[in-house]
């Protein structure tokens, strides 16, 4: 029960904060594309870099990698089998080739079927989920954030001991 009013509570903290939406919907796809590909490659080391170099919203990016991993336990078949497309296409094989023969491109591991396949559905996702979440997070702020808070669920969490709780252990931990 913790743990996923602490999540709630990030999201919403996330939504209703100074962030700029531009900032959230950057955390949100950068999380997006760290859960949906397997977590020791090099270029979720890559995006964990730009998570802090882009100053984009930390608690958005882990909230959607977390999202996302489950996602991506459920989608790996798909990504296998896009990769295996990928990798066995007739004019793309001078490319996988050169990259293998090359070191650095050998330790990214793009070889693998569900690197390479998740890794561009990633990017492909990333297209259409910035904007979307960016326009989502306008319209959260503008219609919803007052009648959220207003709610008798939301009103309850507050008058519980555990929210009191967690508040004061969030206002300690700065």
């Amino acid at each position: 029960m913790f743990l996923i009013l602490k999540y709630i509570s990030k999201l919403l903290k996330a939504l209703a904060s100074e962030a700029s939406p531009g900032q959230i919907a950057g955390g949100f796809i950068l999380g997006m594309i760290i859960g949906l590909t397997p977590l020791m490659s090099l270029h979720n080391l890559v995006i964990v870099i730009l998570i802090i170099i882009l100053k984009v919203n930390f608690g958005m990016a882990i909230l959607s990698f977390l999202i996302f991993s489950g996602i991506a336990y459920l989608a790996d078949p798909v990504f296998h089998n896009f990769g295996i497309w990928l990798l066995e296409k007739e004019s793309l094989q001078a490319i996988w080739t050169s990259m293998y023969d090359n070191e650095f491109w050998a330790i990214t591991k793009f070889y693998n079927t569900v690197v390479l396949g998740s890794f561009l559905i990633a990017l492909i996702l990333c297209i259409p989920m910035f904007p979307l979440t960016r326009v989502g997070v306008v319209q959260y702020r503008k219609h919803i954030h007052e009648r959220v808070m207003k709610t008798k669920a939301m009103k309850w969490l507050k008058g519980t001991k555990l929210y009191t709780v967690y508040n004061t252990y969030q206002k300690v931990r700065g």
